[in-house]
């Protein structure tokens, strides 16, 4: 029924414009206003990504939206330049940076404004 469908990702945030800020300046993403208030985030290489207010926000407890790099560290300091705070998880092996070291890609978290968990990922 879906296997020639194309889906998108979407998520939801408080103020469309704090995420406008942040997408579009701290992570230097290519913003545009969608329909009915939407954000949308154009990353090269792959699908748009609608951004869409919903003032009772709750962020999610797991990642919305991984980012693959080719080096972890050089993003991770690159974003830390830019005042991004890495998340540190209980039980994970992670670096002084917040770099998941534990066996499998390395990976980094860390979180919107609207409290969303993202990361930059080197895909195996």
């Amino acid at each position: 029924m879906f296997t020639k469908a194309e889906a998108f990702v979407s998520f939801a945030v408080p103020d469309v414009d704090e995420a406008r800020d942040f997408y579009g300046g701290t992570l230097g993403l290519r913003t545009s206003d969608g329909p009915e208030g939407v954000l949308v985030l154009h990353i090269e290489g792959s699908r748009d990504v609608m951004v869409y207010p919903k003032p009772d926000h709750a962020p999610a407890t797991y990642t919305v939206l991984n980012f693959p790099v080719e080096d972890v560290e050089q993003a991770v300091d690159a974003l830390a330049e830019k005042g991004v705070t890495f998340e540190r998880y209980e039980g994970f092996d992670q670096d002084e940076r917040g770099i998941f070291r534990g066996g499998g890609p390395l990976i980094a978290w860390f979180r919107d404004p609207a409290g969303n968990i993202l990361s930059v990922v080197k895909p195996d």
